[in-house]
């Protein structure tokens, strides 16, 4: 029942935030028409800032304290609240800083909510648990953009109305559904527990894996969503498509490949998962269009092979006192990677003048990264 809810509430807090996706350009220059492209891209980047910095201070909370559900409730209220207020008339900076708030709000709740699911894998199993996890948010980003797209066909606030109204539903749910479970020792105070993550260097692994990975997504709905407009030339529709292509199989997966991990090394699951990910995005560049779509397929499947594990050697590496602040670290490394992302496709297209490069430099990553931690995969197997 617990688990249940955490992953229906994990999959609800993903809808609102992809689903403001498709009408970003309706919720930033159709309010503020004197907008620049840079502006508009500041909508995007405040949520992501506001993640950055309140991850590692939401575990960090948690920990100390040994709670979870009562941050959890006030970040789903915060949450609301934020998303209310951007329905309302601000200044443009007013707006954004509102965006920042959403953004903090949304992280909270996301990293502790894979926390407490990460508490109940120790009774359960990781494998299952954490599987169960990442095809929560993997579904809900795989939803979120279409019904984003949905609602706001007419009218781009409906997005925010309703995401307003799904976090209100689940502000007083957790409050009162969700349970804490015991940590079972102290952490030994601030300076002990600051001291506590750093020297777990284990979980540096899956922290260098969120990062590329995240990277390359952030790569994938920027770079590669212009590849298939500018040089491929497929309508927004088609691209939508393709996206689907990737997230389906990805988000359908990410459960099958949790339990594979119980049987399997998932560390050498996802070492595997990765350079064979990675070799798919690369290969995106150097074919022709029309072979695009099977290699989105394959690479929503390689993608559940890597992030499930990834999950759980999270849960399995951390120890029950530091858990919330191993998580948001996990988290931190990824919403790095996913700001850093466009970035870096910005940047090698326009060194190179080409995509193609891009694509080769950006796969190539993961497969290095695989190639480095390979030796270590191989020492823990059974």
């Amino acid at each position: 029942m617990q688990l249940g809810l955490i992953v229906l509430a994990l999959y609800l807090l993903m809808l609102p935030v992809t689903g403001m996706v498709p009408v970003l350009r309706e919720l930033t220059v159709g309010r503020y028409p004197d907008l620049g492209e840079f502006a508009q891209h500041l909508f995007m980047s405040a949520n992501m800032l506001g993640a950055l910095l309140c991850v590692p201070l939401a575990g960090l909370l948690s920990d100390l304290w040994q709670r979870r559900r009562p941050i959890i409730a006030g970040a789903f209220a915060m949450n609301a609240l934020s998303l209310f207020m951007l329905l309302q008339d601000w200044s443009y900076p007013v707006y954004l800083a509102w965006r920042f708030v959403e953004g903090c709000a949304h992280i909270t709740a996301l990293s502790l909510l894979m926390t407490l699911a990460a508490d109940h894998a120790r009774r359960r199993g990781s494998g299952a648990v954490m599987g169960l996890v990442g095809a929560a948010i993997s579904l809900g980003v795989a939803s979120g953009a279409p019904l984003g797209g949905w609602l706001g066909n007419t009218d781009a606030e409906r997005v925010l109305q309703w995401g307003t109204g799904l976090m209100l539903l689940l502000t007083p749910l957790s409050a009162l559904a969700l349970r804490d479970l015991p940590v079972g020792r102290s952490h030994g105070g601030l300076g002990q527990l600051l001291r506590a993550l750093p020297a777990n260097r284990p979980l540096l692994l899956p922290y260098a894996f969120a990062f590329v990975d995240r990277l390359t997504v952030g790569f994938i709905v920027s770079t590669l969503s212009l590849y298939l407009s500018q040089v491929i030339g497929l309508d927004a529709g088609r691209i939508g498509l393709t996206m689907a292509l990737f997230l389906i199989p990805f988000a359908l997966l990410t459960f099958p490949a949790g339990l594979l991990s119980k049987r399997w090394n998932p560390l050498l699951m996802m070492l595997l998962g990765s350079a064979a990910y990675g070799l798919t995005l690369a290969a995106v560049g150097l074919v022709p269009g029309a072979s695009i779509p099977g290699l989105m397929f394959a690479g929503g499947v390689t993608a559940a092979l890597m992030y499930a594990p990834s999950l759980v050697l999270v849960a399995e590496l951390s120890r029950p006192e530091h858990k919330a602040l191993a998580m948001s670290g996990f988290n931190f490394a990824g919403s790095l990677g996913f700001v850093l992302g466009p970035l870096t496709g910005g940047s090698l297209v326009s060194l190179f003048g080409s995509y193609t490069p891009a694509f080769v430099i950006v796969g190539g990553l993961e497969v290095l990264c695989a190639l480095v931690f390979l030796p270590l995969a191989l020492r823990r197997r059974p």
